[in-house]
């Protein structure tokens, strides 16, 4: 850095400079020297990295934000927070700035699931949400979530994912396979497959063997085979299943995601619904 005169450049240039970077690539400049320290903490880097419509993010948080900083109200948006009553939560990705968004089941159209007898509605403290859904019993399973577009970082490949657990209890989830879509409206954007809702209990698994025995083969054949994805595990304890994802361009679209298990007409239960999260897919975890 030296050899190229950087330290020789006005603060305020060099922070124009970094703000055009990454807030990785911003953090790591900071250990040039104590003037690319100052740049690299100054507001007008961070402000950068912020998304525009931050302001308006900040008015819907469910608990409000002090921060001292764009920096540090950058790094406090990493975390998971909150909005719009509690029935979303949002969070910025460390790594480029971008939004992600999780959809609380409460946000969802899930197939009656206002009869007690079919699903419940239980609060739980591995759930940042005050409320998640449990599948009773049941053969009809329908999942629906949606959203603008506009809401999201513009030019970003997304994916939907469920998020969900899987009960000690859970019966007949995975005996064929659901169908999982995402969909952009006003676009040639679809994006269709096959999910089994595996349960990671093997007892549970030798019972249906038992209960269901062949009739297993038979209803997977109601069902066109997809790529039969699976559910894999979270840091936060929960499990994510992608339904699909999508080209986020500069419009206002709505994004539909899906899924649905309508074709067995076997009883199924134990599927524990926190929400459907939208979070860049080049995101590094």
């Amino acid at each position: 850095m030296e050899c190229l005169g950087f330290n020789k450049l006005p603060e305020g240039c060099v922070s124009t400079i970094l703000s055009l970077t990454s807030p990785p690539d911003a953090c790591k400049s900071s250990l040039v020297s104590p003037m690319f320290r100052a740049a690299a903490e100054s507001d007008v880097v961070w402000e950068r990295f912020l998304p525009a419509d931050y302001h308006d993010i900040l008015c819907r948080l469910v608990e409000p934000l002090v921060c001292s900083s764009r920096k540090e109200l950058f790094l406090r948006l990493c975390d998971p927070i909150l909005i719009d009553g509690g029935s979303k939560s949002f969070r910025l990705d460390k790594w480029s700035g971008k939004k992600s968004y999780l959809l609380s089941a409460r946000e969802l159209s899930i197939t009656w699931s206002h009869d007690p007898m079919y699903w419940s509605w239980r609060s739980t403290p591995e759930s940042r949400f005050s409320q998640v859904a449990e599948l009773r019993t049941m053969c009809w399973l329908e999942i629906h979530g949606k959203m603008r577009t506009q809401m999201l970082s513009p030019n970003t490949k997304y994916g939907a994912y469920l998020i969900m657990k899987i009960s000690n209890r859970a019966y007949g989830l995975d005996l064929m396979p659901s169908e999982i879509s995402v969909e952009v409206s006003n676009s040639t954007q679809v994006c269709n497959g096959t999910a089994y809702l595996r349960c990671s209990d093997s007892k549970n698994k030798q019972m249906e063997r038992l209960f269901y025995g062949n009739r297993r083969e038979m209803l997977r054949s109601r069902v066109i085979e997809g790529d039969g994805r699976v559910p894999c595990e979270r840091e936060d304890g929960w499990m994510e299943l992608e339904l699909g994802d999508f080209f986020n361009g500069e419009g206002d679209e709505e994004v539909r995601m899906s899924l649905r298990e309508v074709k067995g007409y076997h009883l199924k239960g134990g599927l524990i619904i926190e929400g459907i999260e939208v979070r860049p897919k080049d995101s590094r975890k």
